[in-house]
């Protein structure tokens, strides 16, 4: 089962500073990121609120995707393609089903191709956030493998399943260094803020945090 919110709180509070913040995203010191490291800072960490505020549009008395149901460039019977306007960016599109639906009752199929939902900012706080417990994220994704496996078809692996790495990160174009989350110790210390976390490889050409105490 999933860490509770408190539970999820207290494992990143455990990661900040002494004003309760994080350090900054290894992709603000990328080539590519549009922010400069240097007096860029994380906002302090707020407790969880319990239960949580209502969301703009949970009513669907007063959900303007609703309202707007028959507006789009495209449709079918179950979904509405529209162009969000205002970007910087070329082209942005949205997929909207045209029934209301909260993720908890999307139905499956209509999950399923509609493809990957996450927030804007769920890739930056992936890369803020200390790494969530390996056992705890394994169990769930077990427990999603069998509802897949009864909604869909398919089966689930007997054995353990293949983890894709996040151990070593793409370097920022003209360095020479590797950004890790971990040393090969299993040093959990986390990179200094506006830093790139450096790994030297030892002699079996695995990276090592030069701040780890076993390197000191």
């Amino acid at each position: 089962m999933a860490l509770r919110p408190d539970e999820f709180y207290d494992h990143a509070l455990a990661a900040t500073d002494d004003e309760r913040r994080l350090p900054l995203a290894r992709m603000t010191g990328w080539d590519i990121s549009p922010f400069e490291p240097d007096g860029l800072r994380v906002a302090p960490l707020r407790p969880p609120v319990l239960p949580e505020p209502a969301r703009h549009g949970e009513d669907p008395s007063d959900c303007g995707s609703c309202r707007g149901r028959d507006e789009g460039i495209w449709f079918d019977d179950r979904w509405r393609l529209t162009r969000v306007t205002g970007v910087g960016v070329p082209l942005v599109l949205m997929l909207h089903p045209r029934d209301h639906y909260d993720l908890a009752d999307l139905p499956d199929e209509l999950a399923a191709e509609q493809a990957q939902l996450y927030g804007s900012w769920m890739v930056v706080w992936d890369d803020l956030l200390p790494e969530y417990p390996a056992d705890v994220a394994e169990a769930d994704a077990v427990i999603v493998a069998d509802a897949l496996a009864a909604s869909y078809g398919g089966r689930r692996s007997a054995t353990r399943p293949a983890l894709a790495s996040t151990e070593l990160l793409p370097p920022p174009t003209g360095t020479a260094v590797v950004a890790r989350k971990f040393c090969r110790h299993g040093c959990n210390r986390p990179p200094r803020p506006g830093v790139i976390q450096p790994s030297v490889p030892d002699g079996d050409g695995i990276g090592v945090d030069e701040r780890c105490p076993e390197n000191e």
